[in-house]
């Protein structure tokens, strides 16, 4: 068995064979890997991702070889039986969408699995049956966002092309996962989940993680100024929601398929912004009044936008413009008024901005596989320095009400702050068993309005479910 550990947020992760039922590990060579790994039919060769790039190995890690560099980063590797070739999933977050990839175990031909099936396409993870004659994948039902399992009958390899379409194997009601075919190749292994979450926050006096505002099933939850309101997203469709601070008069502001993250009330409580995206376009940046209503995109250009940040007077956003192929992330402002965006000087390849409540800062962390560095702005002076350097990583930075410290979480689940003029890490609470609840841009975290942390613990039901299927 294939393990990869080590590392931190998922990417430069050694590689270890774990002997079964029972043995001790050994390290694959020198390779890093960023989890996506999988053995050729005969274990004699090993293949991997490590971030845009798909490798090969022998089965000791000598010899790596790049057969190909994508547009996004690599998952869900396998080989076919006859181990001529691999398929894969290409995950892109510049345009949110999911694509199966075949190329030959030599590096030649690399395309599509199904280009036109689903456009944008939504499909990832699959596994070959014994015979080579089908393979199951997951891909989001029409008018869903839930996957689930789908079987490519017939080779659809370089030499044996067919014009049959995927056949979908499950109809819900829960989301499900592929794991593997069984040997004999008339069961499927896979993970059926419930999503759910609870809002909790560390009790400072006690010490103790509790349920906060009633445990609601939430994650990025803000507050209004006045503390009165929130403003959350909700997990089973990741729809925009408002509420007052104890759960009543709940009303949604967006709808599927738009999917939401990141809401910001406006200083005044009656605008929220936020970050939204279908599959197969960019991020954007929209606001809408917290009385429901159409969503405004406030910038309608062809480019990836998010962590929009309210200004003190509610008069500008701060945002970041996303990474692409021919530029860095950098952090702007918009003028709600004349619509003017203005780049900040010097904040080439920072993203993640953070207003301070009182206006007198913006927070950003450098754009990396795993954020490291959080740098400040003076907005008056306009000038940038280095805040603090966390070597174990820094997301979701968080303001307390009254600006004095950035609090966040770092990649081993501590939660720490610093303060404005020093760069002192101090350490709040170290999570220990507690799930944190993970979406596609990582395992929230935010200040609540007395200060303390609030989270998402992941309560989700997972279950492994054996499918019996009756190949033709």
């Amino acid at each position: 068995m294939l393990v990869a550990a080590g590392g931190s947020a998922g990417i430069d992760l050694s590689l270890w064979v774990l002997p079964l039922p029972s043995g001790s590990a050994r390290r694959v060579g020198n390779l890093l890997v960023d989890a996506a790994s999988n053995w050729s039919p005969d274990n004699d060769r090993i293949a991997f991702g490590k971030g845009p790039d798909l490798w090969v190995a022998n089965s000791d890690g000598s010899s790596p070889v790049r057969l190909l560099t994508v547009q996004g980063h690599v998952e869900g590797i396998s080989f076919s039986p006859d181990a001529k070739r691999i398929r894969f999933s290409v995950i892109n977050p510049q345009d949110n969408t999911r694509a199966l990839w075949e190329i030959g175990a030599d590096g030649s031909h690399p395309h599509p699995l199904l280009p036109g099936w689903h456009n944008p396409p939504t499909e990832s993870d699959g596994a070959w049956t014994p015979d080579g004659e089908y393979y199951e994948f997951v891909s989001l039902a029409d008018g869903t966002r839930f996957t689930n399992i789908f079987s490519l009958p017939g080779s659809t390899g370089l030499f044996h092309r067919t014009s049959a379409k995927p056949a979908q194997l499950t109809f819900g009601p829960l989301g499900f996962y592929m794991g593997t075919v069984t040997p004999d190749g008339k069961h499927l292994l896979v993970g059926g989940y419930d999503s759910r979450g609870e809002l909790d926050r560390y009790d400072t006096a006690t010490k103790q993680i509790v349920p906060y505002l009633g445990g609601i099933s939430a994650t990025q939850v803000t507050f209004s100024k006045d503390g009165k309101w929130i403003a959350y997203v909700g997990l089973t469709d990741t729809t925009l929601w408002v509420s007052r601070a104890d759960g009543t008069g709940k009303l949604q502001l967006t709808y599927p398929p738009n999917g939401t993250a990141l809401p910001r009330w406006s200083p005044d409580g009656t605008k929220v912004a936020f970050m939204s995206a279908q599959t197969g376009k960019p991020w954007k940046i929209f606001v809408v009044s917290a009385q429901g209503g159409t969503p405004e995109e406030l910038l309608p250009q062809d480019t990836s936008e998010g962590d929009p940040g309210w200004s003190a007077d509610g008069t500008r956003l701060v945002f970041s413009r996303e990474p692409d192929t021919a530029n860095a992330s950098d952090i702007r402002i918009l003028d709600l008024n004349t619509r003017k965006v203005t780049t900040l000087p010097e904040s080439s390849g920072l993203f993640s901005p953070r207003w301070s409540p009182d206006g007198r800062y913006i927070a950003a962390l450098d754009f990396a596989r795993s954020s490291t560095k959080l740098f400040l702005y003076d907005v008056q002076a306009g000038k940038w320095s280095q805040w603090a350097n966390d070597p174990k990583g820094i997301s979701y930075p968080a303001w307390t009400a009254d600006s004095h410290f950035i609090q966040y979480q770092n990649g081993n689940a501590n939660y720490n702050r610093v303060k404005v003029g020093s760069g002192q890490i101090q350490s709040l609470f170290v999570l220990q068993n507690e799930n944190p609840y993970v979406t596609n841009i990582g395992a929230w975290s935010a200040a609540t309005p007395e200060g303390s942390m609030m989270y998402t613990r992941d309560v989700s039901t997972q279950q492994i479910y054996m499918l019996d299927v009756d190949f033709p």
